[in-house]
């Protein structure tokens, strides 16, 4: 076939090229083997020199063979093939630029040229696809083997970097595109398979995934510009909108490259309109359509999302068919058009010299914005608040909206999405730090100013008024005047009603008189008295007609004052309120010049703004306080980030200066022990941020406001709060963050070389200690100028300081109990220290003084003593004989003053300061026996043991197998370890309160005291007496066994809150070091949990936390009075329940365990809790029920309790518990199993709302082939609930039905119901009365009497901790068969032990 008498036509596929087609169209003769190629090849490159590109049209079997065969040939031959063509194209592009820029082409030469462009650009384009499908495989081969050398591994397939040739061919084809082609084809109409040709292979190269990575960029943008050129020369856009919403569709790698690539063409192409054509494509999508296709409405919103970034002017105009999107189901459509108005806001709509239009427009954006802070979908809330939190950053937001969008972040803190609450506070950071009010913002600071100004406002509105008398303006424009300060005043009078003058209304004045009286107040500009006298008129005039029909609203109010001013024709006249107060003073009158009235006018108008600013900044202040008490519950969220975002919220409102910001600084502290190293490592950076970067002009400057600043959060500050500063103190000083200068200071500022006040001085010397935890040698260094600072001969004595000296001095030393491994003995100062000399003076001067510090100091001066002292014991045996000695001779001097007194009296402070003295020595006695002593033996004997190892020779140091596997269990070391413990246990049982002993003198005295309150009436005096009592019940079992009786007498029956505080202490550390002895009283323990006081309510809550969760008491069903703390009327107490309970419910099976008996016991009718209470209670607890193992079998429990429960209140709070179970439709097994236990209580209309409730949840989450069974169950549920209703006979004969006979029958014993609204708190009981109080016998007494079945099944539902069971027994506490109630004999479930008063 002469190559001039054929037509080429583009084939759908290779293979229809090798069929004959119709006449005179190209058909491949021959596919050349495999050896035939690449000499066919040359041949064609000898071709192309002679001929130039018009070669191909004989030579093109040769370039089709090879792309048949292209697995198979060798990777140089494609290489080769490839850079061929790309000159082939090259040389006919050149080529045909000239000859379409000059004379017309005959028709053989334009059909040659025509069939060889074709047939280039196919050959070219198939080449590149066949090197893109191989580079595909490739790449994923190379995702299943990983590792290093892809790139390797590809160009050894090709034969070089495939990547790096893309682009030099797309530009190629771009290049041939831009010439003016269409002139090749008949009537100069390009055909559509030639522009689908290329464009083709565009779109299959951005399918690939890689085609997003970086380094494809410059591949990317030369699609975009042969794409470009398409859409502009050969009318390409429809099939562009189509293949783009395709891809977008189901590549989710593209939603960025084709708005990178759609961006391209609307500005460097000017094809604006394809936006509005796949904008219109993407609104038009069915709401139902983009619910199920997710993947396709994520990239469409990805998609018009970014595109918004891009080009929100060219999206603008074409937003009006994504609104529909704002109604549909699919969230990440709706965020993507709620992003694209953000970014059209921020980028078109900014800045105040917008048109009307333009303005209308935004606030038409910023309104839907505002309106989807409240959508259903937590995610679209949490987009919301992050758009505004860049339109606050960017300063775009209008003034007037502050308010309103400050209004939605705070309402948004209490959302139920953590992510929207972390939003809401950053937006209201954001707002903080992008205010345009002021750099301080505090209510009382702002408040003083407003006031000001508003009051210079109506003295400048009055002296116009004046000015203007004789004018005498129409009272409408007057109005107008005063309409806006009118109604800032009756606002503020509405929102604080408090603010009452002393306006009366005689008894003889009439209406009139009073209207009369109104107008003038209101000419006098005084719109605050007239206000409330018209506010009196209403209710005193009811029979008047102008004042009996105002309603306490704004707008009734300022009509009737309006009539009053304006006269009765007035009330037919519209408000005009929005008119500008300083556009009348234009009407002045003649006497009055006309600049000066121009002038006052402007004075007036700027007075207006001011006033207008600060009430702004005012009300924003607000706002921001509002959001703080809200944020700063959120300090102890579970999750991280809530807590970091808290944390840095309250370091921005610290730096703007609101006094409640402090607040939440402080309470950030506890946060330092938090196991989580963010949450750590934020509030470390906070106090970095507020505190160790202060301002100041030089190093001095510096110190000084770190330390002022550091000082105020010691002011009545509390221990924990000391403690967490301490920590965080002790890590900047060892991070070698705090300055020497500040260190200076505090040292000058302790030794008074600065002057400062005592409490300066004071937090000084605490900040010094805090300090010397992280570098001892702070204070180590200096320690006899601390001695001479603090504890100087001076009278009277400052107690406060001597405390704090001796707590920074104990921060030198080591407080842990040593190790074994230490070689040098621990650090102590001789007793001959000048220390100790001045703490002993100190203490013994000090005891006859009645200073309420005293107590407090000689605590810390009796602790440190022991820590640093050689035989401290000596030093306070002096201090307790010479405190005694001055005792004693006060009472001789009181017997000599007056020798008729019956018994001699010594002053109450005296015995008190006395007790207490005696019990800090006993206390540390013990501790110093049991750390410093033990510690001490323990290392000498290591010590020992080693030197006799060296010195041992080689025969003796071979020991016979016994020793020698005794020394590898340890048990040699053990042996020694409880010798050297039996030995300080029998110092402390047989000595220490010996009659031979110091401490043992005391002990008749402190027992007469705590026996006889009647006679020691001192409430400071009954207090020191029972913590000293403790304290000396520490040290000896025989002692504590024999005080035990004393000691629960007076934690019950003591009439001071303060004395079963300190007891509720006391008798926790008991039960750690005496867990035996204490075991029987543990009752009493849990008891305290209902006292009528909260300090004592909430110290019984965290001592038997503690003990609870540190396994030191045994969790027994008392555990329901800390179920009842939940519900405690104090937030603080509440809150550790709520603490406690989270603690427990890590302890494996713990709260599942315990379920049941807190069931029975909060639900029981004489000791239980009213309804309301306990569906708080249950919904927490049962909150922590969350595997399926333990939900079935409560299930299983609870439905059968139906059967035992003897009121319908019970039926009722069993019902509660099921339906507050996470069940699945094995759980829905189980209760259909046990239908018969419940189903004659669904008469109770609570229990069948119950049941229905769990019917609900069951179908949310149930699978098509379980909804059958939910059916059934509520369809007996509905029959058993209305055959009740209809007074039909019973449902079922047999065991249903007698069961339900014997619930509904009275219990034959008598049992009472609880009163309505009986308080659970135990009321005390009298001292005098000791009848009912009884040493508790021990556990295994043995039972009797007619409940000895029920106790023993008690005893046999142990509870137990996962601790002291195995990890597959995850269902301990379940009855056995014997076990399961099988009688609906009513039982009583109230513990015989509670006392009743």
């Amino acid at each position: 076939m002469s190559p001039h008498n054929f037509e080429f036509h583009l084939p759908l596929s290779p293979e229809e090229l090798l069929k004959s087609g119709g006449v005179n169209q190209y058909v491949v003769q021959e596919v050349l083997p495999l050896k035939q190629l690449s000499s066919q090849l040359r041949a064609f490159q000898s071709a192309f020199r002679a001929q130039g590109p018009l070669a191909i049209l004989e030579h093109f079997d040769t370039i089709y063979s090879i792309l048949h065969h292209f697995r198979s040939i060798e990777p140089g031959l494609k290489e080769d093939t490839l850079e061929f063509l790309k000159k082939v194209v090259s040389c006919h592009s050149q080529e045909l630029s000239s000859l379409l820029d000059g004379a017309a082409l005959s028709g053989l030469d334009r059909s040659a040229h025509l069939n060889a462009l074709k047939m280039n650009c196919y050959a070219l384009i198939r080449l590149l696809e066949s090197f893109e499908n191989m580079t595909s495989r490739t790449s994923l081969i190379d995702l299943d083997i990983g590792g290093k050398g892809k790139k390797a591994r590809s160009k050894a397939a090709l034969g070089f970097d495939w990547e790096e040739e893309r682009q030099p061919v797309l530009q190629l084809l771009t290049q041939l595109l831009q010439l003016d082609i269409r002139h090749l084809w008949n009537h100069s109409v390009i055909e559509e398979e030639f522009v689908s040709l290329v464009t083709g292979c565009c779109y299959r190269l951005l399918e690939n995934p890689t085609i997003s990575l970086q380094k494809n960029r410059s591949t990317k943008e030369a699609i975009a510009h042969l794409l470009g050129v398409a859409l502009v020369r050969y009318n390409h856009m429809f099939s562009a909108t189509v293949k783009i919403i395709q891809m977008l569709q189901h590549f989710e790698h593209l939603p960025s490259v084709l708005v990178t690539a759609v961006s391209l063409w609307a500005t460097d192409y000017g094809m604006k309109s394809i936006v509005g054509e796949i904008v219109r494509e993407i609104g038009q999508k069915c709401a139902q359509e983009l619910s199920r296709d997710t993947a396709g409405a994520k990239g469409f919103a990805a998609f018009l999302t970014e595109l918004a970034e891009r080009v929100p002017a060219v999206l603008m105009s074409s937003m009006c068919v994504l609104l529909d999107q704002l109604d549909g189901e699919n969230y990440m459509m709706r965020n993507a058009v709620l992003a694209a108005m953000a970014e059209m806001v921020l980028q078109v709509l900014n800045g105040d010299q917008l048109e009307e239009s333009a303005r209308e427009t935004r606030d038409q954006f910023l309104d839907s914005l505002q309106a989807h802070g409240h959508d259903v979908n937590c995610f679209v809330r949490n987009r919301v608040l992050q758009l505004f939190t860049r339109i606050v950053q960017q300063k775009a937001l209008p003034l007037t909206r502050f308010q309103a969008v400050v209004a939605l972040a705070v309402g948004r803190l209490a959302d139920k999405s953590v992510l929207v609450c972390k939003n809401a506070i950053q937006l209201l950071a954001s707002f903080l730090a992008n205010n345009p009010f002021s750099c301080k913002l505090s209510d009382t600071d702002l408040a003083g100013p407003l006031q000001k100004e508003i009051e210079k406002l109506q003295e400048m509105r009055a002296q116009r008024r004046t000015a203007a008398a004789p004018a005498a303006l129409d009272p409408e424009e007057e109005w107008e005047a005063m309409l806006p300060e009118l109604k800032s005043t009756l606002q503020q009078l509405l929102k604080f009603p408090q603010e009452e003058a002393d306006q009366q209304i005689a008894d003889a004045e009439t209406a009139e008189e009073v209207k009369g009286r109104i107008h003038q107040l209101l000419a006098k500009a005084s719109y605050k008295q007239a206000i409330i006298l018209t506010r009196e008129a209403t209710s005193r005039f009811q029979e008047s007609e102008l004042f009996s029909h105002t309603e306490p609203e704004e707008n009734s109010f300022l009509n009737l004052l309006e009539i009053i001013f304006k006269g009765p024709a007035a009330s037919t006249q519209e408000s005009c309120g929005d008119a500008d107060p300083g556009l009348t003073g234009s009407k002045d009158p003649p006497s009055v010049p006309e600049p000066e009235g121009s002038q006052r006018n402007d004075e007036l108008v700027k007075q207006e703004m001011l006033v207008q600013y600060l009430q702004d900044a005012y009300s924003f202040s607000q706002k921001i306080t509002e959001a703080i008490g809200i944020i700063s519950k959120m300090m102890y969220e579970n999750t991280t980030t809530v807590v970091q975002e808290v944390i840095e919220f309250f370091v921005m409102v610290f730096q703007f200066g609101v006094p409640q910001a402090l607040f939440g600084v402080r309470r950030m502290l506890p946060l330092i022990w938090s196991k989580e190293p963010g949450v750590r490592e934020a509030v470390l950076n906070a106090y970095r941020q507020l505190y160790l970067s202060p301002k100041g002009d030089s190093a001095r400057a510096k110190a000084q406001t770190l330390i002022q600043n550091l000082s105020l959060l010691l002011v009545d500050a509390s221990l924990g709060t000391i403690q967490c500063l301490e920590e965080i103190l002790c890590e900047f000083v060892q991070k070698d963050e705090i300055k020497p200068a500040v260190i200076q200071l505090l040292w000058e500022r302790a030794t008074e070389k600065v002057p400062c006040s005592p409490l300066e001085r004071c937090s000084s010397v605490m900040l010094l200690g805090m300090m010397a935890r992280g570098k001892p040698e702070i204070v180590g260094s200096n320690l006899d100028t601390l001695v001479r600072v603090g504890l100087d001969e001076r009278f009277p004595q400052d107690y406060r300081l001597a405390q704090q000296v001796c707590l920074t001095i104990a921060n030198i030393s080591d407080r842990r109990k040593p190790s074994l491994g230490k070689r040098h003995p621990p650090f102590r100062l001789p007793q001959e220290h000048r220390l100790f000399e001045r703490l002993q003076e100190m203490v013994t001067k000090g005891f006859a003084h009645p200073d309420p510090l005293w107590i407090p100091f000689k605590e810390v001066a009796v602790t440190l003593t022991y820590q640093l002292a050689e035989g401290p014991e000596v030093i306070c045996a002096q201090m307790l004989q010479g405190c005694a000695k001055q005792a004693l001779e006060k009472l001789e001097n009181t017997t000599e003053a007056d020798p008729k007194e019956a018994a001699p009296k010594l002053p109450t402070f005296l015995l008190m300061n006395l007790l207490s003295l005696a019990g800090d020595v006993a206390l540390q006695q013990l501790v110093h026996l049991e750390q410093a002593v033990s510690g001490e033996l323990g290392r000498r004997r290591v010590l020992r043991e080693e030197q006799e190892h060296r010195t041992k020779g080689p025969k003796e140091k071979t020991t016979s197998s016994e020793t020698t596997m005794e020394e590898e269990l340890g048990l040699v070391g053990a042996t020694a370890d409880d010798t050297e413990a039996e030995l300080i246990r029998s110092i402390c049982e047989k000595e220490l309160l010996d009659g031979s002993q110091v401490l043992a003198a005391f002990v008749p005295l402190l027992l007469k005291v705590c026996n006889n309150p009647g006679l020691y009436r001192s409430p400071e005096l009954c207090a020191a007496a029972s913590l000293a009592l403790g304290k000396f019940c520490m040290i000896s079992a025989p002692f504590c066994d024999s005080q035990l009786r004393l000691l629960f007498t007076m934690l019950e029956k003591s009439s001071l809150p303060t004395v079963r505080s300190n007891l509720m202490v006391a008798t926790g550390d008991l039960a750690i070091r005496f867990p035996n002895l204490l075991d029987p009283w543990t009752p009493h323990l849990y008891a305290r949990l209902r006292d009528p006081a909260q300090q004592v309510r909430r110290t019984a809550g965290l001592v038997m936390t503690h003990l609870i969760l540190k396994d030191m008491v045994k969790v027994k069903g008392q555990v329901s009075e800390m179920a009842v703390l939940l519900i405690d009327p104090v937030p603080q107490i509440a809150a550790l329940a709520k603490n406690f309970f989270n603690e427990l419910s890590h302890k494996g099976n713990a709260i599942y365990n315990l379920l049941p008996d807190i069931i029975s016991r909060l639900s029981d009718p004489e000791g239980g809790v009213e309804e309301e209470p306990f569906h708080t209670i249950m919904k927490q607890l049962l909150s922590y029920i969350t595997k399926d193992k333990q939900t079935e079998s409560l299930v299983e429990k609870l439905c059968q309790r139906f059967r035992t429960a003897r009121t319908e209140r019970q039926y009722r709070d069993l019902a509660y518990c099921v339906s507050q179970l996470p069940l699945t439709e094995r759980g829905l097994h189980k209760m259909l199993d046990n239908f018969e236990c419940f189903g004659d209580k669904l008469l109770d209309e609570s229990v069948f709302s119950a049941f229905l409730s769990v019917v609900g949840k069951l179908r949310r989450g149930a699978k098509p082939e379980g909804k059958a069974i939910i059916d059934e169950f509520e369809q007996k549920l509905r029959a058993c609930h209305t055959r009740g209703m209809d007074g039909m006979e019973e449902l079922e004969t047999g065991q249903g039905g007698s069961q339900r006979a014997l619930s509904t029958k009275k219990p034959s014993n008598g049992v009472r119901g609880k009163p309505a609204g009986v308080s659970r708190l135990q009321p005390l009981t009298s001292v005098d009365s000791d009848n009912d109080f009884v040493t508790p016998k021990p556990r295994r007494t043995k039972p009797h009497g007619p409940h000895t079945q029920q106790r023993k099944s008690q005893r046999k539902a142990k509870v137990v901790f996962s601790s002291d069971e195995s990890s597959e027994d995850e269902l301990s506490a379940e009855m056995t068969e014997e076990e399961t109630p099988k009688r609906t004999t009513p039982i009583l479930r109230a513990s015989g032990r509670r006392h009743r008063s």
